[in-house]
Order: C-alpha cells, then sequence, then structure tokens
C-alpha cells in the first residue's frame, strides 16, 4: 500500500481533476492496480476518474457498496465521499467500508446464483469503457500544459510511476512530454 495524499507540509493545492489524472498516470502507468480517494462529496472524484481512460471507479459510501462493487463491478478506484458521514464515530464507517471493499476477489460476481451473468456485464462494461475514451497519447497534447506542468511537480507521484510502473510505453510518453516542456520553458526563457 502506498499513500499518495495530500500532506500538511505541501503548499500546492490540488482540485479533484488534478488529482484524477495524476490516479490515473498511476493506474496506466501499471505503478499501482487500484485507488481509494475521495472528495467532500465523492460524486466530483467519481465523475473525474470515470471521465479518463483505464478507470472505472465506484462511489463508495458505505460498507454494502464498498462490497458490491468489489465484487461486481470490480473497479480500479473507489471515490469515497470524505466530507459526509464521517462525524462521530466517522472512522469507524471508513475502516468497516474498506473492509468490505477488500473482503474478497474483485470481479468474482455476486449473489453467487448470479456471479457469471455480472461477471459478464462487468466485463461488458470494462469494454465499452475502452471504446468511449481516448487514449493517453491523445488526451496529453488536450490537457493544458500549465495543468501538466503542475502535476509532473508531484515528486512522490512520478517517483512512482518511473520506478514502480510496468507500462514502459506510458512511461516513455510521460517522459517525453515532461522533456518537452522543459524544452519550452527554457526556450521561453531566452
Amino acid at each position: 500500500m502506498l499513500n499518495f495524499g495530500i500532506f500538511e507540509e505541501e503548499n500546492e493545492q490540488y482540485s479533484y481533476v488534478e488529482i484524477a489524472i495524476l490516479i490515473s498516470f498511476l493506474i496506466e502507468s501499471g505503478a499501482v492496480d487500484f485507488v481509494v480517494t475521495g472528495c467532500s462529496s465523492g460524486q466530483g472524484m467519481t465523475l473525474a476518474c470515470n471521465s479518463l481512460p483505464g478507470f472505472l471507479c465506484g462511489y463508495i459510501e458505505k460498507p454494502q457498496d464498498a462490497f458490491l462493487f468489489g465484487r461486481i463491478n470490480g473497479g480500479n478506484v473507489a471515490s469515497l465521499p470524505l466530507g459526509l458521514n464521517y462525524g462521530c464515530q466517522g472512522e469507524l464507517n471508513l475502516q468497516y467500508t474498506l473492509d468490505k471493499l477488500f473482503d474478497g476477489e474483485f470481479g468474482m460476481g455476486y449473489p453467487e446464483n448470479e456471479a457469471e451473468r455480472k461477471r459478464l456485464e462487468a466485463s461488458a462494461l470494462k469494454n465499452l469503457n475502452c471504446l468511449t475514451k481516448r487514449s493517453w497519447e491523445e488526451l496529453l497534447e488536450q490537457i493544458p500544459k500549465d495543468i501538466l506542468n503542475k502535476l509532473s511537480q508531484r515528486k512522490i507521484v512520478m517517483n512512482a510511476i518511473i520506478n514502480k510502473g510496468s507500462n514502459k510505453e506510458f512511461i516513455r510518453l510521460l517522459k517525453a512530454k515532461a522533456d518537452k516542456m522543459d524544452a519550452d520553458r527554457k526556450w521561453n526563457k531566452v
């Protein structure tokens, strides 16, 4: 388990859209295979994640949601409503939710008598997800340079991508984009 959270000593602020892009970099690179994230409502992060390639993000409010998402959908990102339902003893809801999320094999289908149908539906959803989204090769050219520059400065994430990532082609693509941005910055200073 790796913690890529925002830490108190950090001065930079990130929007949930920027965090979703960083999460996508981590997943696409192969540095991680699952991420638990969130925002105050959990909805914005869910929408941001599901708009990017390679994601199947579920909104996880309570333990029941977590269990069903893991067993049926078998996605790779869980978004929690970090500003809701976490009052008195809220840490218990968080702990129970995470316990249920990782309680068993992902994507096995549930309930047992519906398992095969659920697996087929989840597979169809993942295939549709791939068909309807652009590739990172296309997206990197469209994302504003100031956002990419800001995200490339998040060393804890970039180091994980470079050191733990298994998708060498994506890592090469990211490095090439970063090198081009560095060259452009140097040229603009002349």
